[in-house]
């Protein structure tokens, strides 16, 4: 897949601080890569490179195949984390002129304000001034005001900040559909939910340092551990045949239901070879459930972090 963004071997620091030390990122077209790392590893430095806020102390960054330059500006959408809508100013005024800096002309920017703020539900808010608005609220106007001039990429910082589960439900949609309609994004959060939702590549920082990239399918199947979780249904008692388990294999868990007879456990088997266990868990019970776990982008992010010392 063809890269929107190459980060090489980009380095920054401030004053004795490394922020960034040698990291080397592709962010391949249309699709959602996620950006993460405990606070302070410096994914908002590489952000705001990016962005052109600040520039790499060495290493080089390209986009859309072109070394990064002022003009790749308009054809990028930043959302941060902290918001930066002026609370004075009425909604339909403040949007017109964030459109009109990103390069809109003042009659395409109201067309597609029109458009979006019928999408979004908010057409009532054109004259409220920020202020009056909800956090949740002044974020839908943010997302807009983001989104607007149709960047190649976008970056979203804890999108879903302020959000109610109804209203972040609906702008992981929109975030869906502009990467349905050929958006590159780069999504950086905390949440790891939305990770396995949206995320089909993944890069680790940690202190300053990338630890881990890749395909987030293929990370998740790097990380598999011989753990499964089996289910029995019992003809008797559970409890001998529990202890003939422990005996055979390495129980992580169990519980047994005496009503419906049900032995439920985990296990973990020392290769991937499954057969062997299967032929001998079938000779005790019937097996109503067999199936590896698959760590989460939660485990992973954990395990990997504590892996370096953190």
């Amino acid at each position: 897949m063809t890269p929107i963004l190459v980060a090489e071997q980009v380095s920054k620091s401030f004053g004795k601080h490394a922020a960034l030390h040698d990291v080397s990122l592709e962010i391949p077209e249309n699709c959602i890569y996620g950006l993460l790392g405990p606070n302070g590893a410096g994914k908002t430095t590489l952000i705001r490179i990016i962005n052109q806020i600040t520039y790499p102390d060495s290493g080089r960054v390209f986009f859309n195949g072109a070394s990064l330059a002022p003009e790749h500006i308009a054809m990028i959408g930043y959302l941060p984390e902290e918001r930066g809508l002026y609370k004075s100013m009425k909604v339909g005024e403040q949007a017109l002129y964030l459109a009109q800096l990103k390069g809109l002309s003042k009659n395409e920017a109201r067309k597609r304000l029109k458009y979006w703020f019928e999408r979004l539900e908010i057409e009532g808010w054109w004259d409220k001034k920020i202020q009056e608005l909800s956090k949740g609220m002044a974020q839908k106007v943010q997302f807009i005001v983001t989104v607007l001039h149709q960047p190649k990429l976008l970056i979203f910082d804890e999108p879903f900040s302020g959000f109610d589960p109804i209203n972040a439900n609906k702008i992981k949609e929109e975030i869906l559909e502009l990467k349905k309609a050929g958006t590159s994004i780069i999504f950086s959060t905390h949440r790891m939910e939305s990770v396995e939702e949206l995320c089909e590549y993944i890069a680790l920082i940690h202190k300053s340092q990338k630890v881990l990239d890749g395909k987030l399918s293929d990370i998740k199947k790097a990380h598999k551990n011989n753990v499964f979780k089996v289910g029995l249904q019992l003809n008797g008692h559970g409890d001998g045949l529990l202890k003939e388990l422990q005996e055979r294999f390495q129980i992580l868990e169990s519980i047994f239901d005496p009503l419906e007879k049900q032995l439920d456990f985990t296990l973990r088997l020392p290769s991937e070879d499954t057969s062997e266990a299967l032929t001998h868990l079938t000779s005790l019970a019937n097996i109503n459930r067999f199936e590896e776990t698959i760590p989460s982008a939660n485990d992973i992010f954990i395990q990997t972090i504590k892996a370096k010392g953190e």
